[in-house]
C-alpha cells in the first residue's frame, strides 16, 4: 500500500508550551487510523496539520508525496474531507445544497451535482426526496452527522479527516453511526484519520490506534495489539473498558 499522509518529526508548540513533540507517523491508502488521546494530548492539532488549519513548527507533514506546505490550502482542502461535531453545515442551505457545496466549488454542471448529492444521501441512509429539501435544523443530531460525512465525500477526495464527529450525540445513536460509518469506509475503500478519545470507539474503526500522550506518539498498534500494550498511557485507556476488555480480546 502506497503511503497517503506522512508526519515526520513534526513539532508545535504554542505559548511555551509544546503540543507535539517529534510525531513520526504514515498512514497508508484505505486504512483508518485512529488517534487516541486525552484532552491536550495534541490529537486534533495534528489531524488539522493536514489540512493546513495548523502549521507545525518543525518537521514536515506530506501528502499524497509532497509537503503539505507546497499546496494551495483551498485545493488541499477540498483533497481531504473534513467532518466535525454537528457537521458543520450551513444553516442557511439546504441538506442537498450542503452536500453539493464543494462540487459547485469545483465547477461541477448542476444536474452533476444532484445526482451526486442524491447517491450520497443514499450511501449514508437519508433518502433524497426525504431530506434533500429539508434546513439543518429540521434534523437530529445523527442526521447531520450523516449529511456531514455526505458532504466531505462529494468531490471524492481520496482522505477523510474526522474530529471526534460523533461526540455530541447519544450513546444509542453514536453507536449506530459507528458502525454505519465502518461499513460505509470500507464500502468506500477510503483513507481516513479518526480523532477520538474513546477507546471503544477506536477499537471498533481504527485499522491501527495511534495513542497520543502531552504530545508525544506513545503507542501505534492494530486493535489487537493494543489490547497487550504495557504503556503506563495504554493501560489508563484499558481500565476504561472494565470487563468487556476480555470481549474485545475475544473478538
Amino acid at each position: 500500500m502506497a503511503v497517503l499522509v506522512e508526519f515526520r518529526g513534526v513539532t508545535f508548540t504554542i505559548g511555551g508550551r509544546a503540543v507535539l513533540r517529534g510525531i513520526d507517523l504514515s498512514v497508508e491508502e484505505g486504512e483508518t487510523v485512529v488517534l487516541l488521546g486525552r484532552s491536550g494530548s495534541g490529537k486534533t492539532t495534528l489531524l488539522k496539520m493536514v489540512n493546513r488549519l495548523v502549521e507545525p513548527d518543525g518537521g514536515e507533514v506530506r501528502f499524497e508525496d509532497r509537503p503539505v506546505s507546497s499546496w494551495d490550502p483551498v485545493r488541499l482542502r477540498r483533497r481531504a474531507g473534513y467532518v466535525i461535531q454537528e457537521g458543520g453545515l450551513f444553516p442557511h442551505a439546504t441538506v442537498a445544497q450542503n452536500v453539493g457545496l464543494v462540487p459547485k466549488l469545483e465547477g461541477w454542471p448542476e444536474e452533476r451535482i444532484r445526482t451526486r448529492a442524491a447517491e450520497l444521501l443514499d450511501a449514508v441512509g437519508l433518502s433524497p426526496s426525504d431530506y434533500g429539501s429539508r434546513y439543518p435544523r429540521q434534523l437530529s443530531g445523527g442526521e447531520k452527522q450523516r449529511v456531514g460525512i455526505a458532504r466531505a465525500l462529494a468531490a471524492d477526495p481520496p482522505m477523510l479527516l474526522l474530529d471526534e464527529p460523533f461526540a455530541a450525540l447519544d450513546p444509542v445513536t453514536r453507536y449506530e453511526m459507528q458502525r454505519h460509518f465502518a461499513n460505509l469506509r470500507r464500502a468506500l475503500g477510503r483513507t481516513a484519520l479518526f480523532v477520538t478519545h474513546d477507546l471503544r470507539e477506536a477499537l471498533m474503526l481504527g485499522d491501527r490506534i495511534a495513542l497520543l500522550n502531552e504530545g508525544r506518539l506513545e503507542v501505534v498498534a492494530r486493535p489487537g495489539e493494543f489490547l497487550r500494550a504495557r504503556s503506563p498511557e495504554a493501560r489508563t485507556f484499558l481500565a476504561t473498558l472494565g470487563p468487556d476488555r476480555q470481549d474485545y480480546a475475544a473478538g
